[in-house]
């Protein structure tokens, strides 16, 4: 049942029916979301059946009890879906409606309590107990509080555009506080079910007052809430359709001045841009539709600066403007020469490119990847790369890098999207040819946001690049006119596929007569450039800076040796600032007193080191370049216990056990006997303990050090050595020979043993200059190398002829 409208009863019209009801049994009426007051009348829509039924059994006794009900949802309550408070009513007329409900006019007349039910089909009816009002007494409070509600109700009235005026008057006019808070809570849309409920259910009327006090005093906060709201709205609205109503008659003005807008100015501005950018005719056509957008847009829309912001990119980027220089040879090569010294493989490779790219203009740029360990140069190379081309250099660092994004750009829905780095050093480049430098790609990172490397895969291939597209630009752009230089130190960590699209160039390190040489072409120069100093200030004799290379530094590249002469600088610098401007002539005794004493003990460390029995030289290669490494072996009494320490990886660890094999299987040739391992106890140690170690080459180091150990013979002085061993006593190849062979010389060795089979690398990468000074003596087999490391040891016995047979008789028997 609902409810149209609400009115009340005057109390001068009608009085309450009488006590003397109480106890009646009458018709039970559900209602739904509906509370009816005493004194109230309350017009009611009653359409189902059994409702129908009992306003249609009503005789002369028009009397029914009105309760609501406690789930609205109900259909069919019952007796327990009621409240147990209701309103009897007497009901004044009833109207047939065309769908065949009724409209009821009914009002209320006492707050009564159910009792017993007494039926319940086709219609409910119970006992009912009249519920008489608790007056209060007539007290000041009680009068302010009533007083009170009336102001509070009239300001409710007057603020409420669906309220009647009229109730004021009637509210004014009640005297008695049960009927007046009455009438107020018939009267308060605002009132749930439930708080009227709660209302009819209380007989004290002072209580009443106070609750219905408490609702009009929040009812009147909200309202002044909603009034606020309502009015910053309203202002926010005229300021914006005044701002509207202003721009536009500065239109007009501007229009009848023959003034162009500045918002029309800059559109025309961007078109122009378009037009000479030289874009694909498809990017065109979406540059000239997005700008036609913004053209129709306000300054003020959310969307317009992105919109601006995205026309403006693919406007200022160099779709086709590229450097167009010719190709000089003879001047690239010369500029090459003067910014790096030897590199003559990468000089070569990038000759070549330069003499294809002059035949052939339109051919795609090569993907060069520059190997090598720090300090070698090979940043330093892209930028002369990118002088000797004539054209812009960028660099991106890629270390550390773990979002695709930031290769690729953001999407444009994204705040702040911005595209890729490739593309932005594009537009800082100028030219869609650039020199661009990839710098460690060795270091890229990887994780929940993207792998970048795999996003490099499109980059790096001149198969995919021409069409290139950025996340932020979502258009084609061709890199293929691009040069990438990549640099690493390593390769290991690079994936297979990307590694594939790249050209690899080494880049090994550098002997100490080259080292010299830089030093004296490019070190010094710039450092006393860098530090204040004038050339004729200060003197590097030849021998100090070889005493500096070997003495204090220990690395493939110059970057340390750099940082030594910046030191001397910066002493000599001191000194002219405090008065002593004689020139410095840089002596030994002057390098320790400004760097210290001796760092690197080179020759000295290995002679002394392996003047006893059982230490041995090996080669390792490292990402910073070749490095020397001391085997040591020693026994003691024990039950054949093996030992093996210094942070082995497990084929480090391996060589070791195939080392111990080999000399056990051969000990009556090492002049030992068969079990003379049954008492001792052996143990090999490679110092560094902190420093991981792993890898087969040092295999031959290990059989070497133990023979010397076991036959108490100590291996040659200064000699070191690199192979793997096999249990036949075979040596194999290994790699990194030139960075071993350079690390070798700059420890002091005179005499490195190399597998037969790494013959061809030492004639490719090392130059007579490099291997002067340093005698390599080639092992096919174990033999060889012991041989050569232990001169004093006894030749071992020679093989029986059916022992061991050449390749050649092997097959020559099989056949």
């Amino acid at each position: 049942m609902s409810s149209d409208f609400l009115s009340v009863i005057n109390p001068s019209e009608r009085d309450t029916q009488s006590s003397s009801e109480s106890g009646r049994v009458v018709p039970v009426l559900p209602v739904r979301d509906t509370v009816l007051f005493p004194h109230a009348v309350l017009p009611l829509t009653v359409g189902r059946e059994s409702s129908i039924q009992l306003i249609q059994s009503l005789g002369d006794e028009k009397t029914i009890v009105v309760v609501a009900q406690r789930d609205a949802h109900l259909d069919t309550p019952g007796p327990s879906d009621l409240h147990h408070y209701g309103t009897l009513a007497t009901i004044h007329k009833v109207v047939k409606m065309p769908n065949q409900s009724l409209f009821v006019f009914t009002e209320g007349t006492q707050r009564v309590k159910l009792g017993e039910f007494t039926q319940l089909e086709p219609f409910m009816m119970a006992n009912v107990e009249i519920i008489s009002d608790i007056q209060p007494e007539k007290q000041a409070e009680l009068e302010a509080l009533q007083r009170n509600i009336i102001s509070q109700f009239q300001q409710i009235v007057t603020a409420s555009p669906t309220l009647s005026d009229e109730l004021q008057t009637i509210a004014m006019n009640i005297d008695d506080p049960g009927r007046l808070v009455d009438f107020i809570a018939s009267s308060l849309p605002f009132l749930t079910t439930v708080d009227k409920q709660e209302l009819l259910e209380t007989p004290d009327a002072e209580a009443r007052l106070n609750r219905v006090n408490k609702h009009l005093v929040k009812e009147l906060e909200v309202q002044q809430l909603r009034n606020k709201i309502q009015s910053e709205v309203q202002d926010q609205v005229q300021q914006s359709q005044r701002d509207y109503y202003l721009r536009e008659q500065l239109k007009a003005i501007q229009k009848e001045l023959g003034e162009a807008d500045e918002g029309q100015k800059d559109i025309e501005d961007l078109r122009e841009k378009i037009e000479a950018a030289g874009m694909p005719e498809e990017t065109k056509k979406e540059a000239l539709k997005e700008l036609n957008r913004l053209s129709r847009m306000s300054p003020m829309a959310a969307d317009y600066s992105l919109t601006r912001n995205y026309i403006e990119w693919l406007a200022v980027l160099p779709w086709s403007k590229s450097s167009g220089h010719a190709v000089d040879i003879p001047a690239a090569k010369d500029i090459l020469d003067e910014d790096h010294y030897d590199l003559k493989k990468v000089k070569d490779r990038i000759l070549d490119y330069l003499s294809v790219r002059r035949l052939k203009p339109d051919m795609k740029g090569p993907i060069l990847c520059f190997v090598g360990p720090p300090g070698v140069g090979k940043t330093s190379l892209g930028r002369s790369i990118a002088r000797a081309l004539d054209r812009k250099f960028q660099r991106i660092s890629l270390g550390g890098m773990h979002d695709e994004a930031e290769l690729r750009g953001h999407r444009r829905t994204y705040i702040g999207a911005l595209p890729g780095q490739v593309i932005q050093n594009i537009r800082r480049a100028g030219t869609n040819d650039p020199v661009l430098m990839l710098d460690e790609i060795d270091k890229l990172g990887r994780d929940f946001r993207g792998d970048p490397a795999s996003a490099l895969l499109e980059v790096l291939d001149p198969e995919q690049n021409h069409t290139f597209r950025d996340n932020y630009l979502d258009q084609p752009f061709d890199l293929s006119k691009v040069l990438f230089i990549c640099t690493a130190n390593q390769l290991d960590s690079i994936p297979a596929p990307l590694l594939d699209r790249m050209e690899i160039i080494d880049l090994q390190g550098y002997t100490e007569e080259e080292k010299r040489h830089i030093a004296f072409r490019y070190l010094i120069p710039r450092q006393t450039a860098e530090n204040g100093i004038k050339p004729e200030d200060i003197e590097f004799p030849e021998d100090s800076i070889g005493y500096i290379v070997r003495h204090y530094t220990r690395e493939a590249g110059v970057r340390k040796l750099e940082q030594l002469i910046g030191t001397v600088c910066r002493k000599q610098a001191r000194r002219i600032a405090e008065g002593k401007h004689e020139k410095l002539v840089i002596t030994h005794e002057i390098i320790h007193e400004f760097l210290g004493g001796i760092k690197v003990r080179v020759d000295t460390e290995i002679a002394e080191r392996t003047r006893r029995p059982g230490v041995a030289v090996g080669l390792a290669w490292t990402p910073a370049g070749g490095d020397i490494l001391f085997i040591e072996a020693n026994r003691m009494k024990g039950k054949g216990g093996f030992t093996m320490t210094g942070q082995l990886g497990q084929v480090m660890q391996e060589s070791m056990q195939a080392a111990l094999t080999w000399v056990r299987s051969n000990a009556a040739a090492l002049g030992l006997e068969e079990d003379f391992i049954k008492d001792i106890d052996l143990h090999i140690h490679v110092p560094a303990g902190a420093i991981p170690k792993d890898g087969p080459s040092a295999g031959v180091t290990m059989a070497t050090a133990l023979a010397s150990l076991l036959t108490n013979h100590p291996v040659r002085t200064l000699t070191a050595m690199t192979g793997e061993i096999t249990l036949s006593g075979n040596v194999l190849p290994v790699g990194g020979i030139k960075e071993k062979f350079l690390a070798a010389k700059r420890a002091g060795v005179k005499h490195v043993i190399l597998p037969e089979e790494n013959r061809l690398n030492v004639e490719e990468d090392l130059t007579p200059d490099q291997i002067e000074g340093v005698e390599i003596h080639y092992a096919r087999r174990i033999d060889d190398v012991l041989a050569v490391a232990l001169p004093d040891l006894p030749k071992p016995a020679p093989a029986e002829p059916n022992e061991e047979k050449s390749a050649e008789e092997v097959l020559q028997h099989a056949s």
